[in-house]
């Protein structure tokens, strides 16, 4: 056993929510780091994008590295002990870089802020176990050749991984809750609760990292794709929000069941910009075989009370506790872009006092109500919708845009099988 310290990682997140950075020496902790500006915005497959303005036209510069307010978490799924130390890009002169996704979440919650609304948000992350990254089967398929929705036994199949995934979660400050065996086999959700927005973020991008690290060394595959396998359901990152006052009280609270105004104008923005937003809750081409009518994925941007058939449910519950469940994100998702395209929308519809239409009782997916864009190319496209503009950076948009149309171009040479492997283990 060696006694030097061990090393360190330094990451900071790129466009599809992937870890770039560096392993470094310990006395390297405390030093300023870089890295090139352009490593934010890589393709799924890690290569630098065609023609990007940040390479080759301005010299392919660096942005200076800080580390974020989370400080160095553990990283269990390591043989030998160490720490990642998350980081976000600046530029040079000090400025936040418009291209980083964490950057971008942190400019939406300012705007809550400066009302004196802080955001409280939780996820639950769905996920498949595999037993190899060809995703022949989930690895529980032998056991249980057919769905087991909320079945203990599937869930003590793999204790010895639940195990040290929940010690894992405890050591890297990650607060997760229930664990569940969900609609697919093979296929698992573990909930975290409400914390700061930019907190569940943080903790969603690291369950992930964790779960997916942890799998490795049970001899598994765990992946958040949007749909692994054809039969099965798929993957989604579902998001409780509500909004708090300075006194903590919630803002969407009013004593009754239905929720004030605000809660109903935040609905309203979050039902506008839907659509236009679809390439950030479904990025990959992958991510839209997921919708796909009463499969409990979302297809229709409509809203409800305690209704899981719609893309905004209003869970029941004593109203101190009214928020908005938005249930039509992938497991494959960046969660900064994804919870700044959430709370972006409904901080507009506030502010522009959007009335949402009626709720939806019933059915959803048998109803004529509008769609979300069904196919990959249409969500890129969406892109250049004026409503993005007032939530994103241009320069951010313009960079996905450039990562997206290279990603489409490439996966047409690819046989389907290539393009699994492409993304499985990556998201």
């Amino acid at each position: 056993m060696s006694n030097q310290p061990a090393p360190l990682r330094i990451g900071v997140v790129d466009l599809n929510g992937q870890w770039r950075g560096k392993r470094l020496p310990q006395e390297f902790a405390n030093k300023t780091n870089r890295m090139p500006l352009s490593a934010l915005n890589v393709d799924i497959f890690g290569a630098d994008i065609e023609n990007s303005p940040l390479l080759f036209a301005t010299g392919d510069r660096d942005g200076v590295l800080h580390p974020t307010d989370r400080g160095p978490v553990p990283m269990p799924w390591l043989d030998q002990p160490g720490h990642l130390i998350p980081q976000w890009m600046y530029r040079e002169d000090g400025q936040p870089f418009a291209g980083d996704s964490r950057h971008c979440l942190a400019q939406i919650l300012d705007k809550y802020e400066q009302k004196g609304w802080t955001v409280q948000a939780a996820t639950e992350l769905e996920f498949y176990l595999a037993r190899d990254i060809q995703l022949s089967a989930p690895a529980s398929a032998a056991l249980y050749p057919s769905d087991n929705i909320l079945s203990l036994a599937e869930l003590d199949h793999f204790e010895s991984f639940f195990n040290d995934l929940y010690s894992g979660c405890q050591a890297m400050d990650i607060p997760a809750q229930a664990a569940m065996s969900e609609c697919g086999t093979g296929q698992f959700e573990v909930n975290l609760i409400h914390r700061d927005a930019m907190q569940t973020a943080d903790n969603t991008l690291l369950f992930k990292t964790l779960a997916k690290g942890l799998a490795r060394k049970h001899g598994l595959i765990a992946t958040f794709m949007a749909k692994p396998f054809e039969q099965d359901a798929g993957n989604g990152l579902h998001v409780h929000f509500s909004v708090l006052n300075q006194s903590g009280e919630n803002i969407f609270d009013d004593g009754s069941a239905m929720g004030n105004n605000l809660l109903k104008h935040a609905i309203g923005g979050c039902l506008q910009a839907m659509a236009p937003s679809t390439l950030f809750f479904a990025p990959h081409q992958n991510s839209y075989d997921r919708f796909v009518d009463a499969s409990h994925a979302p297809t229709a941007a409509c809203w409800g009370y305690d209704n899981r058939t719609v893309a905004l449910r209003i869970p029941a519950g004593p109203p101190n506790a009214r928020r908005i469940e938005h249930r039509v994100a992938g497991g494959d998702v960046n969660p900064y872009l994804m919870l700044a395209a959430i709370l972006g929308a409904a901080f507009i519809g506030i502010e522009d006092r959007t009335d949402p239409p009626a709720p939806i009782t019933g059915n959803a997916y048998a109803q004529d109500l509008p769609g979300l864009h069904t196919d990959w190319q249409s969500a890129i496209r969406a892109l250049e919708d004026q409503f993005l503009a007032r939530i994103f950076p241009q320069q951010l948009l313009d960079n996905l845009h450039r990562t997206k149309l290279q990603e489409v171009r490439k996966f047409a040479d690819l046989s389907a099988q290539d393009r699994l492997l492409a993304v499985v283990e990556a998201v």
